[in-house]
């Protein structure tokens, strides 16, 4: 690691928990690469947050304003989409049709600041006999529908400047065992009622209960990790997640799904990364082992996360504009390829695997892309 990412780690750190700090440990910071890099993660708030609690240094106007900008198009945008959400869950409400929010705004709320938890998609499960009727029911009200898979009974709509992700399935590209394990949780959600309430000004909006919840979280952003890459802001919201509910989760039920879901080898991998890089407190991390070899594969997760960005934001999609589909395509499973020779040195038992269970997935129902 170079300075400049040393002191972005020691930012997002401080605001990932709200920890005073001494910057000029890691030498006189770079802001402009910092902020360069939190862009990337899609972290802006937490260094925003990290900023206010340097003790070694004062933070001059001219380098602290680009992060207060950052910060508040973030606290407006969370704003408008809390908003949205309201109205969302209380028009399907009227339509008695029932869904539960998973990640995102969600999950900001086991932050300290949620306004400032970088704002993506709003991603609604639904329970798979219901995602026909509740898919025509938003279309109706939606500007456009951007994409939908139908072997994942997922489809993506814009409602204005808000992108809105139904789920029927929350599959993986890549994992029978875990789309298994998925499937019951998704059951168990919708049939046995295991929901938890977030009071989103006033509307009751339904998010998974805190077992659940965490097994969705890592189980899609280890897909994203497998496929296309995985940012820092989706690991950090493991992390407050895991420390929100420390006290609750059931550790045994939560050791049984890895087992059947065989991603024990990446839970442990990125918890020595959520330990030695976010500073993700020993005792609130389940799992946890202290080893010379997952610290290793940490090293190498975080090599790989600065290197693709959050959702693969690094990464050169230029081609898809200058070819043809079909060429693109082409292009995309060469690129994978070499993604994939890439995780086999971090997981070099699972992604061989994982690999072909992707490619044949995908030309199994013949996807709209790579």
């Amino acid at each position: 690691m170079n300075k400049t990412v040393e002191s972005f780690l020691a930012l997002v750190r401080a605001g990932l928990w709200e920890q005073d700090f001494p910057i000029l440990t890691y030498g006189e910071p770079d802001f402009g690469g910092i902020l360069k890099l939190a862009r990337e993660q899609s972290v802006q708030g937490l260094v925003a947050a990290g900023l206010e609690h340097v003790t070694d240094m004062k933070i001059q106007k001219t380098d602290a304003v680009p992060f207060m900008k950052a910060v508040l198009r973030v606290e407006k945008y969370s704003e408008a989409i809390n908003q949205f959400v309201s109205e969302l869950f209380l028009d399907m409400d009227k339509e008695g049709m029932k869904s539960v929010l998973i990640k995102g705004q969600g999950v900001a709320q086991c932050y300290e600041r949620p306004l400032w938890r970088s704002v993506g998609d709003v991603d609604l499960l639904v329970e798979k006999e219901n995602y026909q009727k509740i898919r025509d029911f938003l279309l109706q009200k939606a500007s456009l529908a951007v994409v939908e898979v139908d072997a994942k009974k997922h489809l993506a709509m814009e409602f204005g400047r808000f992108t809105v992700e139904l789920h029927g399935l929350f599959h993986t590209d890549f994992s029978s065992r875990i789309d298994s394990v998925i499937d019951q949780i998704q059951e168990g959600i919708f049939k046995e009622g295991r929901i938890r309430l977030w009071d989103n000004g006033g509307t009751m909006v339904p998010l998974p209960a805190p077992d659940d919840d965490i097994i969705i979280v890592f189980t899609h952003f280890i897909g994203h990790f497998y496929v296309g890459g995985v940012g820092l802001r989706q690991i950090s919201d493991w992390c407050r997640q895991l420390w929100t509910f420390r006290e609750k989760i059931d550790l045994g039920l939560l050791r049984k799904r890895l087992e059947m879901m065989d991603l024990a080898q990446e839970w442990q991998a990125f918890a020595s990364f959520a330990v030695d890089y976010l500073g993700m407190p020993r005792e609130a991390m389940p799992f946890y082992e202290e080893s010379r070899r997952l610290k290793r594969r940490a090293r190498k997760i975080l090599s790989l996360v600065l290197h693709t960005g959050n959702f693969g934001h690094n990464k050169d999609e230029s081609y898809r504009r200058k070819h043809t589909k079909r060429i693109s395509d082409i292009i995309t499973l060469i690129k994978r390829v070499g993604e994939f020779i890439r995780l086999s040195t971090i997981f070099p038992s699972k992604a061989p695997g994982y690999f072909w269970t992707y490619v044949r997935r995908r030309d199994d129902r013949a996807a709209e892309y790579f």
